[in-house]
């Protein structure tokens, strides 16, 4: 019986090395940065600068009204001993609304900002993920990962999905 045993552990021992190399040779392997395809890809550097230019006058408008909110409290502050109490009660809770609309108008900046950047990610992301596919295909890779520790320029097809995302 351990002869039997002893038998099929040598004989497995030295078909499976044979099997793994076989195999191994067979199987394709890549690697993309998606964040450097974010980064560089024209695709999304014009989707990042279109963002931009869609936000800016929203974002100029709530720097000017900060900044009439400031220049405000420093005149109030300035005139606090010379107003009346009632003038300086009306002229705080004045102040005390347009903080208070303000603040909502930044958090609402903020909610669209990021709505519309997930929305930019997501189309972007499936437009990567479609590229990786492509290259895939038409390269023979088994696989192809997109987080790793330490990877080899052979490995690296970044510049191929970049590429394929520009159009050729």
């Amino acid at each position: 019986m351990f002869k039997g045993l002893r038998l099929a552990l040598l004989s497995s021992l030295i078909v499976a090395p044979i099997f793994l190399k076989a195999n191994a040779d067979e199987l394709k392997i890549g690697y993309v940065n998606l964040e450097r395809v974010f980064r560089e890809a024209p695709a999304a550097i014009k989707a990042s600068k279109k963002m931009q230019e869609e936000f800016e006058g929203r974002r100029q408008e709530l720097l000017r009204t900060e900044e009439d909110v400031k220049s405000r409290q420093a005149a109030l502050a300035e005139k606090r001993g010379t107003l009346p109490d009632s003038q300086l009660r009306a002229k705080e809770a004045e102040l005390t609304e347009m903080t208070i609309a303000l603040q909502r108008k930044q958090e609402l900046f903020q909610e669209d900002l990021k709505v519309r950047q997930n929305d930019e990610t997501s189309a972007f992301l499936e437009k990567a993920n479609k590229a990786v596919v492509e290259v895939a295909k038409s390269e023979h890779w088994d696989l192809i990962l997109q987080d790793a520790v330490s990877v080899s320029d052979r490995i690296d097809v970044t510049d191929k999905v970049i590429k394929k995302m520009t159009g050729d």
